[in-house]
């Protein structure tokens, strides 16, 4: 076994056991906060499976089954890393990247050259759809998002791929089949020594003497230049737009972060300058008391900070202490975001604490602190752009950044940002005629195809539903009868009717609206629901 410690011996069955029931004490009396998305009889389950099969387990499957169990819990910050001594996995030396035509190899060990650039179609002969489902339990996946960026790569370990039975045992070779100008082949990699990691940066593989990178090197976009900085602006004379590109939530030693936003800020005053685009699409986090002064100088900036001048571009990198950022972007300015939805929730448990194993000694990643930006009604399981945009992966390696692009040529008289905002605003302030002919003009354009309208309306009448007074529970079904009328195979609306109706103790009107729900959703969670309200008033 290539995994094999050494000089240390090899821990007993008995030994990982009581490893694993020191992590489910802990974590039900110190860290209990944390079952939000998964339950402890749910925690507990698996824990009971990994103690039953870890006699029959070897020792990379057993950190797997730990990594399994803390990834239960669905927060980025918690977790179990495998690049703890001595217990380290080996890696396969390429670097996967998802574009919105496919997971490619973006970046490779010089010895494999056809590889590189090459759409991966399986691993080990499975579909890579049915590996990435098999892999995904072994993420801290917080939305689909943080696992397109942050756990699509461990495909790259030999010992995940081994644990979650990809492959049928422990081997330092794995073959993957891939597509590449119109042709498709099979390249076997095999991995790198134990402790050689892949040397990525920002997510990427850089081009170097030892390394490939699907780009081309002729030039390169200004969303990856100067990585070796964390921040860095440049006007765009043409444009007439300073665009800012912020990698992580940290000072630089030469510039702070205050000072560098200041000096951006009077750029910009200084500049015949009509937008800013600020870049945080591959900024994974760091210190969020450093936003303030970003936030501060954005709002002060009466120039810029309006609707059609205030660009954000975010991404599935965009991370921690970064999602705070873009709350409170959104929060406190007139910003348009720009590219794909981020990687954290927008409220979420974060800065997390080292927990040592007694026997093992491996630490696993709790957090412990809750960030809350927003709300608990408007929390979610990201922020979304309202100007949707991805790159493919022909956009990537020639150098394109159609998502820059769409910021820069964005010209959109009279653009609601955050439509919801704005058909709320028109229902509180009584101007339903105009509502009634706004709302579905804006469900069918597609410039708003970016707002989950149905969802944001459901919102809406459950929060006057658990009002519990009588006005606002009238109007909540006015509410879902809105939602009824432009999306009539809304069970959910269906269903919040129904307990409405029966807060207004017309039982009759509540079975018909349950009984609709169910129909539509006679398989589903929300069906079952609605079978269990309704058996509760009518019996």
């Amino acid at each position: 076994m290539f995994f094999q410690l050494s000089a240390q011996e090899t821990l007993s069955s008995a030994q990982w056991q009581e490893d694993l029931r020191f992590i489910q004490n802990t974590i039900h009396e110190d860290y209990s906060f944390l079952f939000v998305k998964t339950t402890k009889e749910d925690f507990n389950t698996e824990v009971e499976t990994l103690y039953k099969d870890i006699p029959n387990l070897q020792e990379h499957e057993i950190i797997v089954g730990i990594s399994r169990l803390v990834s239960l819990f669905k927060y980025g910050h918690t977790y179990v890393s495998f690049h703890q001594k001595p217990f380290e996995f080996s890696q396969f030396p390429f670097n996967l990247y998802e574009f919105n035509d496919g997971i490619y190899i973006q970046g490779t060990h010089k010895n494999y050259p056809e590889a590189v650039g090459a759409k991966v179609i399986a691993v080990e002969g499975k579909p890579i759809s049915e590996v990435l489902k098999a892999i995904e339990p072994t993420v801290e996946v917080e939305n689909t998002q943080y696992f397109k960026a942050y756990g699509i790569n461990n495909i790259r370990y030999p010992a995940v791929l081994h644990a979650q039975k990809i492959t049928k045992t422990l081997q330092n070779e794995v073959t993957l089949t891939l597509e590449k100008n119109d042709k498709v082949f099979t390249q076997s990699f095999t991995a790198l020594a134990k402790g050689e990691n892949v040397p990525t940066h920002r997510g990427y593989v850089h081009q170097n003497e030892n390394w490939l990178d699907a780009r081309d090197s002729s030039t390169t976009p200004l969303y990856l230049q100067h990585l070796d900085k964390v921040y860095f602006s440049t006007y765009l004379a043409k444009e007439k737009a300073m665009y800012v590109r912020h990698s992580r939530i940290r000072d630089e030693a030469e510039e702070s972060t205050k000072d560098f936003y200041a000096r951006v800020f009077n750029e910009i005053e200084t500049n015949d300058t009509e937008k800013l685009i600020i870049d945080l699409r591959l900024n994974g986090g760091g210190n969020n008391y450093l936003n303030k002064d970003v936030i501060k100088g954005l709002i002060k900036a009466e120039k810029i900070n309006k609707i059609g001048k205030l660009f954000v571009i975010i991404g599935k990198r965009t991370f921690s202490a970064c999602q705070n950022l873009v709350n409170e972007i959104d929060n406190y300015t007139n910003v348009i975001f720009v590219g794909e939805p981020t990687a954290e929730n927008v409220n979420f448990w974060g800065d997390n604490r080292p927990v040592t194993l007694p026997n093992s000694g491996i630490n696993i990643s709790l957090s412990y602190l809750w960030w809350q930006d927003k709300p608990a009604m408007e929390n979610a399981d990201w922020i979304a752009p309202s100007i949707p945009v991805t790159m493919s992966f022909n956009e990537y390696a020639s150098n394109q950044d159609p998502v820059l692009d769409a910021a820069l040529t964005f010209d959109v008289p009279d653009f609601k940002p955050k439509p919801m905002d704005y058909i709320v605003s028109l229902y509180l302030s009584g101007q339903t005629q105009k509502l009634a002919e706004e709302l579905p003009k804006m469900i069918q354009d597609p410039l708003y195809a970016f707002c989950d309208f149905e969802t944001g309306l459901l919102r809406v009448g459950n929060i006057l539903l658990q009002s519990g007074r009588t006005p606002q529970i009238q109007a909540s079904i006015q509410v879902f009868s809105m939602i009824l009328q432009l999306f009539p195979n809304s069970a959910n609306a269906y269903k919040y009717q129904g307990e409405a109706y029966i807060a207004l103790q017309d039982n009759d009107k509540a079975t018909e609206a349950l009984k609709k729900a169910i129909s539509l959703d006679s398989r589903g969670d929300i069906g079952k629901t609605a079978k269990e309200i309704l058996f509760q008033i009518t019996n």
